[in-house]
């Protein structure tokens, strides 16, 4: 734990350091970051670490703004927060504060904690304390929707066997993502011959087919022990309302917490594809498999990351957090055995819509709480 005058340290910090915590929020906000496209705020990420004294930062092949703080090649801890947004925009989005919310498309998940993560390594390296291993920071990339983790895949690939633990910077105080959800995303093309509507009537219609496709996952029997969902989230076809389609396509996933769950997923899923009708084709293209859960390599390690990230928000918040399982950046280590958690660092609402926002205090909160948790890893 801490002692009293390092809490006042951290807390003094914080709150001297507020309002450049909101600055730098607002300005990485201002930077356009859809999944695939986070150059310029890996660039920028990289760049703001150089000016307060870090050394070694690059931007690797998947986009992501690293820092090896300590990289003697030994065991290591990687943390990370994304970059990317859910949101397509290429042009900058607007930031407003107003009755003490921030509100921007992505502000909260996760650009917010994203600026936290920055301003709890400057007051290290300005500090000049010692790690007591090897620390790796990271800005990633691609965590959101069709990003498919490539951010949190590249890094756990460079690093690998000497990660011993990973923690991932992500949503709200209140929460801890102990356990992996896993997805398989799907886009499936259904084609046909096609037509006129009256004088074809009969003939197959890519429309038609598409939606007693849908029918078919839509009432699948469900694992029975474990939780899973599915949803068909796209669709499109069709020429115009007096034509049989010849094309229709639509984006399917399922996902669950469960390895079983989601082999029966699979299964069902194959089973509904397996379309055999004259004049209809269907074709399966895979957009993404996010892996869940694998065998804990160390089950007391990921025991005790747990612990420390419950004491760490309920020293600062007064409550401890809701333990979910989710799909986040640390599914990859996660299904990997490597103990990681997902904790957030702010308060806020509205992840993944145009109205998102995050209460502008919670951003001291947030940097009271990095700052403890980091200090574990840290000689003081």
């Amino acid at each position: 734990m801490w002692t009293k005058e390092q809490e006042q340290v951290f807390d003094e910090y914080a709150k001297t350091h507020f309002e450049e915590t909101k600055a730098l929020l607002k300005t990485l906000c201002e930077i356009p970051a859809p999944s695939h496209a986070e150059d310029e705020r890996a660039a920028f990420c990289r760049e703001w670490l150089e000016k307060f004294g870090a050394k070694g930062v690059f931007v690797d092949e998947a986009k992501n703004a690293v820092f090896p703080m300590q990289d003697t090649g030994k065991d290591a801890v990687l943390f990370m927060a994304h970059t990317d947004t859910v949101f397509p925009d290429v042009a900058p989005m607007q930031v407003t504060e107003a009755e003490g919310k921030i509100y921007c498309p992505g502000v909260g998940d996760d650009t917010a904690n994203v600026a936290i993560m920055l301003m709890a390594v400057r007051y290290f390296l300005e500090q000049g304390k010692k790690p007591k291993t090897d620390l790796i920071f990271a800005a990633d990339s691609c965590e959101e929707g069709l990003g498919n983790l490539k951010g949190s895949r590249a890094l756990v690939e460079r690093y690998g066997d000497r990660l011993k633990e990973v923690v991932c910077f992500d949503l709200n105080l209140d929460q801890l993502y102990v356990k992996a959800v896993g997805s398989a995303r799907y886009e499936i093309t259904v084609t046909t011959s096609g037509g006129h509507s009256w004088s074809d009537f009969g003939a197959p219609s890519a429309i038609h087919e598409a939606a007693q496709l849908i029918s078919k996952l839509c009432s699948q029997p469900m694992p029975k022990e474990q939780k899973a969902s599915y949803n068909v989230g796209l669709i499109s076809g069709g020429t115009s309302v007096n034509t049989i389609a010849q094309k229709a396509q639509f984006c399917y996933e399922y996902r669950s917490d469960s390895a079983e769950a989601m082999a029966v997923m699979e299964e069902n899923f194959q089973k509904a594809i397996a379309v055999k009708k004259d004049g209809v084709s269907v074709a399966v293209k895979t957009l993404g498999v996010r892996p869940g859960n694998g065998e804990s390599k160390d089950k007391r390690a990921q025991e005790d990351l747990i612990v420390r990230a419950d004491k760490t928000i309920e020293r600062v918040t007064g409550k401890k957090p809701a333990h979910l399982a989710g799909s986040t950046d640390c599914n990859i280590p996660l299904s990997l055995g490597i103990p990681s958690v997902c904790m957030g660092l702010i308060m806020g609402n509205g992840a993944h819509t145009r109205e998102e926002y995050i209460y502008a205090d919670s951003l001291m909160l947030g940097l009271k709480t990095a700052l403890r948790f980091l200090s574990w890893y840290f000689e003081l």
